[in-house]
């Protein structure tokens, strides 16, 4: 096995804290690709990528979700040819105007093993005509490593280092380009968190959220703000400490989404649509825009709500049973053995 780090987040807070906390090893090599636009990064990538890959001979390359690095990933090795592995397969937002959405239905289709963390994603490949031989239902391997570093989340010590109340604070993240590039939406979300200010708010705050809100002058607004707590960008654990100590998350992120759920913390989400559609159905997360006006009252209505943690205790589990991973290798070891990985005409 080895690990290519293409550099897409490449803020040492962003990343490189992650490769620690959670024992990764180093990665063979790092690709660099830093910023730029969408078409820009992937198609950089995908040269690096497909370099690496001629370089290493891999027998598989498995990408993992929905970043612009997953579809130049898939890509690069499908056109070299290499079968690709595609982890967290079959999400869908039914939203094309996000890049993830694209690069998700992209990746997928140029696949040769399916991932499947839920019964939805299941269906929504087999809805789009993939073959149901390429698709495991494998449960998601984030709960996995909820699961795994269960101990050190509980060693963190965020909440005493930022003197807080657990169950009495809201944990507040906000970084998607339709948020944070969009002044309105971007102005809307501040007036929303500033007014709240019945509750604690902690801000881990994003490099590109902070950029943007100083773009439009509104850090100094969020500064001043006596509810809000601005932090630096936080590593895994203490990332996950909060979350589970909060009495809500309020986030843009697709992951923060599933953790919270997977914490039994519930979550207000700043989008129109969501991947993660279990959490919805569920009860557990409500989606709210970037509306002033839906943040406050949704936010307030769950601030109100008594025994909201005792109630999630008992709701279903859709992302597996904590063995995603084992279950992704044995089955790729079983279809390579068996030639099942192997390219050749579908139908």
């Amino acid at each position: 096995m080895q690990l290519i780090h293409s550099g897409q987040h490449y803020d040492f807070e962003m990343s490189r804290v992650f490769f620690n906390e959670l024992n990764l090893p180093e990665p063979l090599h790092n690709l660099n690709v830093g910023s730029g636009s969408h078409a820009t990064q992937t198609a950089r990538l995908m040269i690096r990528v497909e370099k690496t890959i001629k370089e290493l001979k891999p027998d598989v390359v498995v990408v993992f979700g929905d970043a612009n690095t997953t579809l130049a990933g898939a890509l690069a090795a499908i056109k070299v040819p290499v079968p690709v592995c595609h982890v967290e397969a079959g999400l869908r937002s039914h939203d094309l105007r996000m890049p993830e959405e694209v690069n998700r239905v992209l990746t997928d289709h140029c696949s040769r093993m399916l991932c499947a963390p839920t019964s939805e994603s299941v269906k929504n490949l087999e809805r789009e005509g993939l073959e149901q031989e390429f698709i495991l239902l494998s449960g998601d391997t984030m709960y996995d490593a909820v699961l795994q570093h269960r101990g050190d989340v509980e060693r963190s010590t965020v909440i005493e280092d930022l003197e807080l109340t657990k169950k009495v604070y809201a944990t507040l993240t906000v970084h998607r380009p339709e948020n944070v590039d969009n002044p309105r939406r971007l102005a809307w979300i501040v007036s929303a968190v500033t007014s709240l200010k019945e509750i604690t708010i902690v801000f881990p705050l994003h490099p590109r959220a902070r950029k943007r809100l100083m773009d439009s002058n509104l850090l100094s607004i969020v500064k001043r703000a006596s509810n809000i707590i601005l932090t630096k960008p936080l590593g895994y654990y203490d990332m996950l400490n909060l979350m589970k100590n909060s009495a809500v998350v309020l986030t843009d992120s697709g992951g923060m989404q599933k953790e919270a759920f997977l914490l039994r913390v519930p979550c207000i989400t700043m989008r129109d649509n969501t991947e993660w559609v279990e959490t919805v159905s569920l009860g557990a997360n409500r989606l709210v825009g970037a509306d002033t006006e839906r943040i406050l009252r949704e936010t307030r209505k769950v601030l109100a709500e008594g025994k909201v943690r005792e109630r999630f205790a008992s709701l279903p589990n859709p992302f597996g049973d904590g063995k995603a991973s084992e279950k992704i290798v044995e089955d790729m070891k079983d279809r390579f053995h068996s030639g099942r990985l192997a390219l050749r005409p579908v139908g």
